[in-house]
């Protein structure tokens, strides 16, 4: 197992996480052995956005006697109501469904306690200038969450929640489909049949610009719906006409900067198996490119994806990271101290390039990269 830094927070999550849904229906000793099961594999890192009481029960019994192998991402703001699921902004209820969480969960700290979606402006508005986050906050200096999180599908909202410095983990969808989309408070647009039927190029822009900005301060993204709720796994759903498979919708996720790990949906100890199969994939297995290019209606000409068919460079440059480091420090007018000490550490840099253009005769992407690295070679002095 891959283990990454979780942005800011310092703490180590491995690449492949749990999502909770997964875990419905399921009894506690079936709940148990998918938990073994996950531990085997390295796993440590799972998300419970639910509240339902069963299932945060089940949680806790698979938890004891080795809560200090989990990091847990718990999520405030989720209420349990008439036998369902609630999100709600209410304090009263916010407050009494995470002492159930933490009760339920037999433990007294969750490490990253995440405010429950927030996909319009309005929303996160009262939740910044609210009692939402002032909540949050006095958890975390109370020692009863380790680190404060967000979720959302919508790339502005979750930019400005970002901004505020507030927020140390944010956790977002990402994969190639939604990538596409502009920022919308409607979710359902993201997966909408009519939202793919006219010619989209590139990544929007709202969406790169937001990986970037977390990269740059510290915030760690952890990503939902890497499958697009399994359609990208299916030719006749994927809007590529194509279908990935579980490793190269991950391979894509954990490209992009800033991301530490998946939330992968698994419902069967087999799914777990063939998401936790990222970490032994070969090159070819990851790559996702072959499914992304060539097609009529989608087109990413130009843009750098980090697949790496760049490498190797005679040089030893490792390509993929000289663009990445180059395109955080672009929309900056100095270059984040961050970013500059992580592009020095690299072993090889952007002024050892011999503009042989190797690279470029293997990038399915058609980027400029010897223009990139004489534009990094002047902006980093190396």
């Amino acid at each position: 197992m891959e283990y990454r830094t979780l942005g800011r927070t310092g703490m180590k999550v491995s690449a492949i996480g749990l999502g909770c849904e997964g875990f419905t229906d399921k009894t506690a000793n079936e709940v148990r052995d998918d938990f073994s099961f996950a531990s085997s594999l390295g796993i440590n890192f799972f998300d419970c956005y639910s509240s339902d009481p069963e299932l945060r029960s089940n949680f806790g019994a698979a938890l004891a006697g080795r809560r200090e192998k989990f990091i847990i991402q718990g999520h405030l703001c989720s209420s349990w109501e008439n036998g369902q699921y609630l999100r709600t902004r209410d304090m009263a209820k916010t407050r009494a469904a995470f002492d159930d969480l933490l009760t339920r969960m037999g433990t007294d700290v969750i490490d990253v306690g995440m405010i429950h979606y927030s996909d319009s402006a309005d929303d996160l508005r009262q939740i910044l200038e609210g009692e939402i986050i002032q909540y949050a906050v006095s958890l975390k200096e109370q020692g009863k969450i380790r680190a404060i999180g967000l979720s959302s599908h919508n790339p502005q909202v979750a930019a400005a929640a970002v901004k505020s410095g507030l927020i140390d983990v944010l956790m977002f969808s990402v994969n190639p489909c939604y990538d596409l989309q502009p920022a919308d408070e409607d979710v359902e647009r993201l997966w909408a049949d009519e939202s793919y039927e006219k010619p989209l190029e590139n990544m929007d822009k709202d969406r790169e610009a937001l990986y970037e900005l977390c990269e740059r301060l510290g915030v760690g993204i952890d990503v939902m719906k890497v499958f697009g709720g399994g359609d990208l796994l299916d030719a006749q759903n994927s809007p590529f006409g194509r279908a990935f498979t579980p490793v190269q919708c991950i391979e894509y996720a954990l490209s992009r900067p800033a991301v530490a790990s998946v939330m992968a949906g698994c419902r069967t100890q087999e799914q777990i198996r063939a998401a936790a199969a990222w970490c032994d994939a070969g090159r070819e297995e990851r790559d996702f490119s072959p499914v992304m290019r060539g097609l009529d209606r989608f087109t990413w000409t130009g843009h750098c994806m980090y697949c790496g068919h760049c490498a190797p460079c005679p040089k030893g440059i490792h390509v993929a990271s000289v663009t990445k480091y180059l395109n955080l420090a672009r929309a900056q007018a100095s270059v984040p101290e961050t970013v500059r000490e992580h592009y020095l550490l690299l072993p090889h840099h952007a002024s050892e390039c011999i503009a042989c253009g190797a690279c470029e005769t293997r990038c399915p992407f058609g980027v400029d990269i010897r223009g990139n690295m004489r534009e990094a070679a002047a902006l980093f002095g190396k």
